[in-house]
């Protein structure tokens, strides 16, 4: 489709962006000007003949994906933005790029700007969650058909395809053939140490067509061969990468070509330079009329496949009130219900089962009540019990599953789990060892930055997990996870806890860690009540018989242990309680009155098999803290408990020293 009005040449076009990209960087003095110029060509094809948007309705849903994964680039998206008539993108938030409160953030911020499908700027990352977007696509396309029919473009530079995510991300994408995905690599063998030959001497095209991958190589500043590569690509069975060899810095007089244009303004002299190179007589953010009439008729020409997808769905039948509820991110009615009536259940029956498996139970429970619900596990289907029996899995000839085996690909599986969450219709949640968020922690800091609804499902949380030793034992982890804002992290202590960690993962607005034991765990919720009291971050699960005088806080598997020292205590006189605090967040965001009632204004003593940092604010100067101060060991886990000090006497000893 040409969207651009013929009295106005490409030249023109693409040259908007490249002069809007140099003065507002300029003008922030700060910035990446190279990347936008060098690649204005490739995105004005993209935009004005290919890439399927209404800038009037952003979030249209059945609107292409456009990712810019070199984030550095954002003048690049910004620019495309203004001129395509975005409503949230007027000329002032190009003048205000990268300052304080404008949506025009040094690197593309989701919610910030309505076209920022994603945050970007980690290199890699965008690519990555372009896997789980164009896996989203069709997710829902194999559910609803003609309702969902759209493209996945990425713009790439060779910093992501240098970062090891990207082998994570394009050997996925290529084992599931998600060939509606095009990446428009920025190939011009630049980086900001200079020539990328200094560093890389990878054949990329072979290295995706390795992966299963269709490729193309163009010239990135001639519009025709840009347009003939992406027409192809559209029609490809794999999915696609387009190399456009391009000019970093194109059309700056001395700079052009060179590492100098990547991360700095140009410079008032080499800016007008620019100008006479390129034939650009205005002044600092003007774009002539009829140039901005042209981009602003491209980002108009979308409307009518908005309005036509828009009776497409009034079509559906039956199936149009699902495709509805999906879409809008709204779970279905009663499932929180049967959760209630399976921790009744539980409470009575009581069984002794790692949480892993608890997991796996909830899992079985709500995969038929809540068909969005997407899993997966790297490779550790088994192990995280992920799979719940009436999944089927995905793959390249079949998207009607729910179950996806990421492989040993834990950065890329995080990475597209974000991408599926952003894709919207889906609710992601994939497992690995706890250990292991060390490879994930990229993807879920920005799962945190983006308030995206992804559940991390995380076994052998602990020293417990036993003879595979201190590689796989998580000791510091929870500690760090714990550090980054807006992450959940829920160590429940049971099969009922785990059933209301669940259902707070579902009904948050923001990333959950679920850590889960490999060991079997007593329940000790033998009481039913309706109530979620995880939901409250802490509760007393067991009062002091009589007045209080000590508090034990525990987490997770180290519950139970609490439990065993506080009858120890109280055949020994001293009235402890047990407060099991699964989440250290959602405790912390309840009122000052609640948590002093539940801590109680006695002495205290935390036990986690973890590390012990962090722990001080819940028990103060004069508390006990039993824990990990050094990394594990490799034998079974009972023996590991005694080893390093972690049990029922260790917490009697140090109440009775404080009481």
């Amino acid at each position: 489709m040409n969207h651009a009005a013929a009295t106005v040449s490409h030249a023109a076009m693409a040259n908007a962006i490249r002069f809007l990209a140099m003065d507002a960087v300029q003008k922030a003095n700060s910035g990446h000007p190279g990347m936008p110029m060098g690649m204005a060509d490739v995105a004005t094809v993209l935009f004005t003949r290919f890439l399927k948007f209404d800038a009037a309705a952003p979030y249209w849903p059945d609107r292409d994906r456009f990712v810019l994964s070199a984030g550095h680039g954002s003048m690049l998206l910004y620019s495309l933005m203004y001129l395509t008539g975005y409503p949230d993108m007027p000329i002032e938030q190009i003048k205000n790029f990268r300052q304080f409160d404008s949506i025009t953030a040094g690197h593309p911020e989701y919610q910030h700007a309505s076209a920022a499908e994603t945050t970007t700027g980690p290199l890699g990352q965008g690519l990555g969650n372009a896997v789980g977007m164009a896996l989203g696509e069709r997710l829902l396309a194999a559910r609803f058909g003609a309702a969902v029919d759209h493209y996945t473009y990425v713009i790439a530079g060779d910093g992501c395809l240098m970062e090891g995510i990207s082998h994570e991300a394009i050997s996925l994408a290529g084992h599931l053939k998600l060939s509606k995905l095009i990446v428009l690599w920025d190939d011009n063998k630049i980086s900001i140490d200079g020539p990328t030959d200094l560093t890389v001497s990878d054949d990329q095209r072979k290295r995706f067509e390795a992966s299963g991958w269709k490729t193309w190589a163009v010239d990135g500043h001639d519009p025709e061969q840009i347009a003939k590569a992406i027409a192809e690509a559209q029609k490809s069975d794999k999915p696609a990468l387009i190399a456009c060899r391009t000019v970093i810095g194109y059309g700056a007089p001395k700079l052009a070509g060179t590492a100098k244009t990547h991360g700095s303004p140009l410079g008032a002299e080499e800016i007008a330079g620019a100008r006479g190179k390129l034939a650009w007589s205005h002044e600092p953010f003007v774009v002539p009329e009829d140039v901005l009439n042209a981009w602003r008729t491209a980002g108009a020409h979308g409307n009518a496949a908005h309005m036509a997808w828009v009776e497409r769905v009034k079509a559906m039948g039956e199936a149009m009130p699902e495709f509805l509820r999906l879409i809008s991110c709204t779970l279905p009615q009663g499932w929180e219900q049967a959760i209630i009536d399976f921790k009744k259940k539980t409470s009575a029956e009581a069984p002794k089962v790692a949480t892993r498996q608890s997991s796996e139970t909830v899992l079985n429970l709500l995969a038929p009540l809540i068909p969005e619900l997407i899993g997966g596990s790297a490779d550790l289907t088994g192990s995280n019990n992920t799979k719940a029996a009436s999944m089927k899995p995905v793959t390249a000839a079949d998207f009607s599953g729910s179950y996806i085996y990421y492989g040993v690909r834990e950065h890329g599986m995080a990475a597209a789990m974000n991408g599926l969450a952003l894709h919207g219709g889906v609710i992601p949640y994939g497992g690995t060892f706890l250990v292991f968020t060390d490879y994930c922690r990229p993807s879920i800091r920005l799962s945190a930055l983006m308030q995206q609804r992804v559940i991390y499902v995380m076994t052998h949380d602990s020293i417990g997990l036993g003879e595979d030793g201190p590689t796989h034992q998580p000791v510091e982890h929870l500690a760090s996870l714990r550090a980054i804002p807006g992450l959940l992290v829920m160590r429940p202590c049971d099969t009922v806890e785990t059933a209301e960690c669940w259902e707070i993962a579902l009904n948050a607005k923001q990333p959950s860690i679920l850590a889960l034991t490999r060991q079997g765990l007593p329940t000790l919720r033998t009481v039913h009540t309706d109530e979620n009291r995880c939901a409250k971050g802490g509760y007393v699960l067991a009062e002091a018989d009589g007045k209080r005088q000590a508090t034990i806080i525990a987490t997770g598997s180290e519950v139970s242990l609490a439990m065993d020292a506080r009858a120890k205590l109280k055949a020994a006189g001293i009235n402890a309680a047990v407060v099991s605090l699964p989440s250290w967040e959602l405790f912390d965001a309840q009122d000052a009155s609640y948590r002093a009632a539940v801590l109680g204004n006695v002495p205290r003593v935390a036990v986690e098999a973890a590390s012990t940092f962090g722990w001080e604010r819940y028990v103060g100067d004069k508390g006990a803290i039993i824990g990990m101060t050094t990394f594990g060991a490799s034998a079974p886990a009972p023996e590991l408990y005694k080893h390093f000090g972690i049990t029922a006497d260790a917490v009697v000893a140090a109440v009775k020293a404080r009481v």
